[in-house]
């Protein structure tokens, strides 16, 4: 995602306003010149949006430290005009409302709505994200590990079982033991690049233990990074939105266990650079003879002083218990 260049606020700043008046510019005028950039007499941010005739007024204080609000605003060198403006109050926001601005600009350009449609649309997207600013990106390891979780849930299970009810099974977000869940049969996914097997780390015995009352399913997804490919982790969240469709609570549960799971897309100009081709996935059952460490692998308890294990298991050779190799063979 591109957002506003930093060049354009360092043009701002040493033309401060005094008094009620803004100083602006155009934010990205090769998208648009209906946003502006500007800044006041305190040095806040704003994003300014002229508004036409007819065009309705918003009003939004949801967000702490991001404000939206109409009114009638002197931008140096022009006269009084009716304005959308975002005020950004927070600097620590500053990478995350250059985002914003880039977005609003490509709906403009876009020219599928009006003006409050469109930021009030971005804004709720990104006020799931704005209060937990500013996030560290994703490890590799995490970013295969979000990836391969919304593979799941937009390819496996989303055309399976409907939105609503697909978004409400990703629990491992929220704390829950495994990463799919619900009534009969739990999921726990699983990323690899190892091109030896399909190698997965385990971290702790619960990971592979039974639900309480159900199955226990692993869904692998071995990786290769490719410059070639077309898969990364911001276009198949962009996609799962979109087969989400425009339902907000769904869509805002969506956000939140991305939030939840480490994501934020103020890092998605870096994480878009890390391209993924998908080699081979597979759902398999949890039994029998599935190579495991549970609490039951130790009758006699833990031995005293042992605080954490972790294993990697080796799935090449447990065919038999795959049950599909391809979402259309499930049926969850």
């Amino acid at each position: 995602m591109s957002g506003i260049e930093p060049e354009v606020w360092g043009r701002l700043e040493p033309s401060r306003p005094t008094g009620e008046n803004l100083t602006a510019r155009a934010a990205v005028p090769v998208v648009t010149e209906r946003l502006l950039c500007a800044v006041d007499a305190e040095g806040h941010r704003h994003l300014l949006i002229p508004l036409l005739d007819g065009e309705s007024e918003l009003r939004d204080t949801k967000s702490r430290g991001l404000t939206v609000q109409t009114q009638n605003l002197v931008v140096r060198g022009q006269d009084e005009a009716r304005y959308l403006d975002i005020r950004c109050e927070d600097a620590g926001g500053h990478p995350a409302f250059d985002l914003i601005g880039g977005e609003i600009a490509a709906q403009f350009s876009a020219g599928d709505a009006a003006p409050a449609e469109i930021v009030s649309r971005v804004l709720a997207k990104w006020r799931r994200f704005w209060g937990q600013l500013p996030r560290e990106m994703l490890t590799r390891e995490g970013l295969l590990g979000v990836f391969a979780e919304v593979w799941f849930l937009s390819v496996w299970l989303l055309p399976r079982v409907g939105a609503a009810q697909a978004i409400l099974r990703w629990r491992g977000p929220f704390g829950s033991r495994h990463d799919f869940e619900w009534t009969g049969e739990s999921v726990e996914v699983k990323a690899t690049t190892a091109t030896r097997g399909l190698i997965h780390h385990i971290s702790g015995l619960d990971q592979l233990g039974p639900p309480e009352n159900g199955e226990l399913f692993l869904f692998s997804l071995r990786l290769r990074e490719e410059a070639g490919a077309t898969n990364t982790l911001p276009t198949l969240i962009a996609n799962c939105r979109t087969l989400l469709g425009p339902d907000a609570e769904t869509l805002g549960h969506f956000e939140t266990a991305l939030m939840r799971a480490g994501y934020s897309p103020v890092h998605d100009e870096e994480y878009a650079k890390v391209h993924l081709r998908v080699v081979e996935e597979g759902l398999f059952a949890v039994r029998g003879d599935f190579p495991r460490l549970t609490a039951r692998s130790f009758p006699d308890g833990i031995p005293s002083g042992v605080e954490r294990i972790e294993y990697e298991i080796n799935l090449n050779t447990f065919n038999h218990l795959r049950v599909a190799q391809r979402a259309e063979e499930w049926q969850p």
